[in-house]
């Protein structure tokens, strides 16, 4: 993973961060009209005028009640190298109207962000809709440059790491999850993306090589079903001797000793009539990536047959290189009924170390895969299996069951006057002005809520009686005494303001902190099927605020 330089919590300036992973992630980013509204700023003598924005989702996605912020690295990295080249100022002024004065490209020519502040949630976080992810302070037309670079940048990295999360709880803590979709990814920056934020939401491991590179995430992977159909016979195996795993030895021929486990396996009685003659092109496929491999072995084996053909030929393979000091990985199924399959894997396993005396043997690693999804784990868990760790690409990396996370970047202060943004969908309408936010824990040890309140409010206290309502339902409050408080704005850029930053953490350590911040979780908000809604709240004072604004702010109808 690229480093990122800057100073530990408490010193008192912005750090230096490299660019942004993905080059294509510039100032030109964004959407032409942030570029015709920050015009009409600098026309009107706004675009030096101090503004807040938040960034916030309305809904959790996946018909759950939960998600995983991410991104907020990324946008860090991009406003902290936000500079104009000539050649995309040059850009810009062939895009906008020509009645576009010359003085406002040298206004672009000499922006940055150092004049911008960032607070956010911290990245892995369980959040929750309406309480602001991001705060973004700074002049109007700054900002307003950056909302869709920092929507684009948090909507999809929160969106599949969600999916990743959620993919983990139903798989389970003891399950190995692998990435596999980089194929099916939306381009190469969606499987770059996928593969990061997917090990953040708990994979172990992608298939992804240069993720694994840009970001040191695990990697693992066998071959392909076109290796397997690549081979005819043993006779294609040249260089057939194998060195023990001590180097004290040498097996000369070891496609004969293979052969030589096979037929032993075919004549014993526990496996009379389950299988007859495997396929030999299969087999010598198997035994030439054994020779490649004798430390990595692992099989793909249901290119012809699983029972019948991959999982003898498999144990046949294992069985020689154990005899060499070696121990097989394992296999792994990417078709028919996976359930099933893998149970009767198990017991053919267990029945190899049972005859032979293999200590291990039964436990070898059975891996699935074969577009699956969270509903096909769920499924799997209630017919019972043996599948030890699920590879998962389409639908995880594409986010096939919902489009994306629909994240909003909304005005909500400028020049210290709050500002709100009404709708006749109350879903829609924004709440106003500089907040902070916090999260309540209660007695065992659960967050309860969510609260915001004004920034000027006096912070929660633990043991303090609380009232904590409903931004917009009058009739929904209760009484929190919250036995823990977190404060969840941080900041993460400071600009030249002096204010004490936080660091960004490494990629592992986020990853943790998604794991434990889902186990503090109530379990009935994470489970799959009709999850309790977490309560998202404000102050008493912040809801009289808002609807004070509100009445202010809407007009008054006239009837006639």
């Amino acid at each position: 993973m690229d480093k990122v330089n800057g100073p530990r919590n408490g010193d008192r300036s912005s750090p230096v961060v490299d660019g942004p992973t993905n080059p294509m992630v510039t100032p030109l980013l964004t959407d032409l009209y942030q570029f015709t509204m920050a015009y009409a700023y600098w026309k009107a003598g706004k675009h030096d005028e101090r503004a807040v924005f938040d960034l916030y989702f309305r809904r959790n996605p996946f018909g759950g009640e939960y998600t995983i912020f991410a991104g907020l690295e990324e946008c860090i990295r991009l406003i902290a190298n936000f500079k104009f080249t000539e050649e995309e100022i040059s850009f810009v002024k062939q895009a906008l109207p020509s009645s576009c004065e010359e003085s406002f490209y040298n206004y672009l020519r000499g922006i940055d962000c150092s004049d911008v502040e960032v607070y956010a949630i911290s990245e892995g976080s369980v959040v929750f809709p309406k309480v602001p992810l991001v705060r973004v302070e700074g002049p109007v037309a700054v900002v307003q440059l950056l909302e869709t670079p920092f929507v684009n940048l948090i909507n999809y990295a929160s969106l599949v790491t969600t999916n990743a999360a959620r993919h983990r709880f139903v798989a389970g803590k003891s399950k190995v999850l692998l990435e596999f979709g980089l194929r099916r990814a939306q381009g190469p920056d969606g499987g770059i993306s996928a593969s990061k934020y997917c090990y953040m939401g708990g994979f172990d491991a992608t298939s992804n090589v240069a993720a694994g590179m840009l970001f040191g995430i695990p990697l693992r992977g066998t071959h392909s079903h076109a290796f397997v159909s690549s081979f005819m016979s043993q006779d294609e195996i040249i260089n057939k001797s194998l060195c023990s795993s001590d180097g004290l030895r040498t097996c000369e021929d070891f496609p004969s000793a293979v052969q030589t486990w096979l037929n032993k396996i075919q004549w014993l009685p526990s496996f009379h009539g389950t299988f007859g003659e495997t396929n030999q092109s299969e087999l010598a496929a198997f035994t030439s990536y054994a020779l490649a491999f004798p430390t990595d072995f692992l099989a793909l084996v249901d290119t012809y047959d699983v029972m019948r053909s991959g999982i003898p030929n498999f144990c046949a393979v294992a069985l020689a290189l154990n005899d060499l000091g070696y121990r097989a990985k394992g296999i792994r199924l990417d078709s028919g009924d996976l359930a099933y399959l893998s149970c009767e894997t198990r017991k053919f396993f267990m029945a190899i170390e049972k005859e032979f005396g293999v200590p291990g043997f039964g436990k070898i690693n059975i891996s699935a895969s074969n577009d699956l999804n969270e509903e096909t784990l769920d499924a799997l868990n209630k017919q019972g299996h043996e599948v030890d760790a699920f590879g998962i690409g389409t639908y995880l990396v594409t986010c096939y069951a919902q489009a994306a996370l629909g994240c909003v970047f909304k005005l909500v202060e400028i020049n210290n006057q709050p500002r709100i943004k009404l709708s006749e969908d109350v879903s829609k309408v924004s709440i106003p002005c500089k907040k902070r936010s916090f999260r309540l824990y209660g007695k065992e040890g659960y967050p309860l809520v969510d609260i915001m309140s004004g920034e000027n409010e006096p912070a929660p206290k633990v043991g303090e009686r609380i009232l904590c309502r409903h931004p917009f339902n009058e009739s929904k409050r209760a009484y929190v005494v919250p036995q823990q408080v977190e404060e969840l704005l941080k900041c993460y850029w400071a600009g030249k303001s002096g204010k004490a930053v936080e660091c960004l953490p490494a990629l592992k350590d986020i990853r943790d902190r998604c794991i434990k911040q889902l186990e503090k979780m109530r379990p009935d908000h994470m489970r799959r099927l009709n999850p309790t809604p977490y309560k998202v709240s404000v102050s008493a004072k912040l809801y009289d605020f808002i609807h004070f604004l509100w009445l202010n702010e809407a007009p008054v109808g006239e009837l006639q």
